[in-house]
């Protein structure tokens, strides 16, 4: 097979993978970003977690709105759990590293905050368990998972919030991943800042 045909086939994966999405998640997407837009109004946070590439869009996503999306407005509460290398290793070391955004959740996490847990599988043992401290704190979760939502699925309660991406590649999911953060950085601002078109 030639490069070029190879790199057409990625893109076209890529599209072929947001199409299938937007006909199932467009709804969950709504659900999240009214979440996370009544958490800001409450005063609360957006904690965010994820491993590898999930940790990249966890940080992405807490920059975006700790910064700025695509107008100018005053920063938001965010924080990416995914940064502290010191309190990662600490807690990797002295107790695991399924532990390592969980304990992070359980010290910070307050009601009216939100956690957006991110893994492509569903079954990153760390995030499972930020879940759960989530719960304990009654933070709100957001997960974006993919395939067939992985253990995720199983520990998300009624009150949270699943984004699915229907996608069995995790490089498709990841790309759809960072265009529901988007989607979500979108929602947040036109809420609390007005509507500009896209």
């Amino acid at each position: 097979m030639e490069l070029q045909e190879r790199i057409n086939n990625h893109f076209q994966q890529s599209i072929e993978a947001k199409k299938e999405s937007m006909a199932v998640v467009i709804p969950s997407i709504i659900g999240a970003g009214n979440a996370m837009v009544e958490c800001l109004l409450n005063g609360g946070k957006i904690l965010s977690c994820g491993n590898g590439g999930s940790a990249g869009d966890a940080q992405h996503f807490s920059a975006e709105l700790l910064n700025r999306f695509e107008r100018e407005r005053p920063g938001l509460p965010a924080l990416a759990l995914t940064t502290d290398s010191s309190t990662l290793t600490a807690i990797a070391n002295d107790y695991s590293y399924n532990e390592v955004f969980s304990k992070q959740v359980t010290a910070l996490g307050q009601t009216d905050d939100v956690l957006l847990a991110i893994s492509t599988s569903g079954n990153s043992p760390n995030v499972i368990e930020a879940i759960k401290a989530a719960h304990n704190r009654q933070v709100l979760v957001v997960a974006l998972t993919g395939r067939d939502g992985g253990d995720i699925a199983k520990v998300v309660t009624k009150g949270d919030v699943e984004i699915r991406i229907p996608s069995n590649s995790t490089a498709r999911i990841q790309e759809v991943h960072l265009l529901v953060i988007h989607c979500l950085c979108d929602l947040i601002d036109t809420q609390l800042f007005g509507g500009e078109d896209p």
